[in-house]
């Protein structure tokens, strides 16, 4: 059996770990504390990375589109669903418990909530999984015409442009431009890298690819260093989630750019260790995504509701974080074995 390549898993595990740490201080109000702008400013690709990575091992989008379609959104829309559902009754209890101590919650509460935004009361970042599906549909339809993926190229000119427009398609669709950019380059990115890596039958063959890989190694460590560079002397951010360009548009999608294909190039060249903790949570990383936040809901709603707040406080940043990883590592091999909740449905079935 061929080794499992921990590249992908480890940065994934990153990737997860930083947004559950993000959103735990988002609830404990420290997102406009320095050290979390810091990272913001430093990790803001890491949602970019996701599309990235689907594009990376996507080996192809052909195939019958009604079939293709029914399995993204088995995959995808039906985690989408139940687990939004999920939050939602979690997140409607709390506030039903003690309407008077939540009574600002239920006043921002609005029906369009979800149509407009894509976003589950309880469950929130559950956007991104649509956004997947509609990247992974686009991509698809895409290829059936020959030549047209290159058309992607032009997809960060149109994400920039709703963005400068308010924004206006529903369901936070005005991202999907940028995510199937970064799913195509991902794909792009592929041929790249198997060509550095991938063994050669012949000892001359061979002897060529290790001067690929070396080739490889140098355009990823001055990638990884120009975007130190940049984002130092020329910050630009791109926020997936809204769709929001910050500072410099176009520094922010060469920043993301260099970085997935910089750092995944010079880790695919070194040799490649698994990092328990944090290969982990990428290799089970469906799981940590779609429960991390309704068991930061809880911890946040049971403190209010015996009058303690969060705001603020380290020991409830600390508690919640360490509660969030905890439950989601225990819940994995039972979330897992539940195609609706975790996408994981077997081949033939369903």
């Amino acid at each position: 059996m061929k080794e499992r390549n921990h590249t992908f898993d480890l940065l994934c595990g990153l990737c997860i770990l930083r947004m559950i740490t993000l959103h735990v201080a988002g609830l404990c109000g420290m997102r406009a504390d320095y050290w979390c702008g810091k990272m913001m400013a430093w990790t803001f690709f890491f949602m970019s990375f996701f599309f990235f990575k689907a594009g990376y091992f996507n080996k192809t989008v052909a195939g019958n589109t009604g079939q293709y379609v029914k399995d993204r959104a088995r995959r995808l829309l039906v985690p989408y669903l139940s687990w939004g559902i999920i939050g939602s009754i979690v997140y409607g209890g709390f506030l039903l418990i003690d309407q008077e101590r939540f009574a600002p919650h239920i006043r921002r509460l609005q029906w369009s909530h979800v149509w407009e935004t894509s976003q589950w009361y309880g469950n929130p970042p559950l956007w991104f999984l649509l956004s997947f599906f509609a990247a992974y549909v686009v991509m698809h339809l895409m290829g059936k015409v020959r030549g047209l993926q290159w058309a992607v190229l032009l997809f960060p000119l149109v994400g920039w442009g709703l963005w400068k427009l308010g924004n206006p398609l529903w369901l936070s669709l005005n991202n999907v431009f940028m995510g199937v950019f970064f799913f195509w380059l991902g794909k792009l990115w592929r041929r790249v890298v198997f060509a550095a890596t991938a063994s050669q039958p012949t000892a001359k063959e061979e002897q060529a690819r290790r001067w690929r890989r070396w080739v490889l190694l140098l355009a990823s460590l001055l990638m990884v260093a120009v975007f130190i560079w940049l984002n130092r002397h020329a910050h630009g951010e791109y926020e997936m989630s809204f769709n929001r360009f910050l500072k410099r548009p176009v520094s922010a999608l060469v920043v993301n750019v260099l970085c997935l294909c910089g750092i995944s190039g010079l880790l695919f060249c070194l040799p490649q260790r698994r990092i328990p903790l944090v290969n982990y949570v990428g290799e089970h990383s469906m799981v940590f995504f779609v429960v991390h936040y309704i068991v930061m809901h809880v911890y946040q709603l049971t403190r209010h509701l015996f009058g303690h707040g969060i705001r603020h406080h380290w020991d409830d940043f600390i508690l919640m974080l360490m509660l969030t990883l905890v439950v989601c590592a225990w819940l994995v091999p039972y979330v897992e074995k539940v195609p609706v909740l975790s996408g994981r449905w077997k081949k033939g079935k369903g």
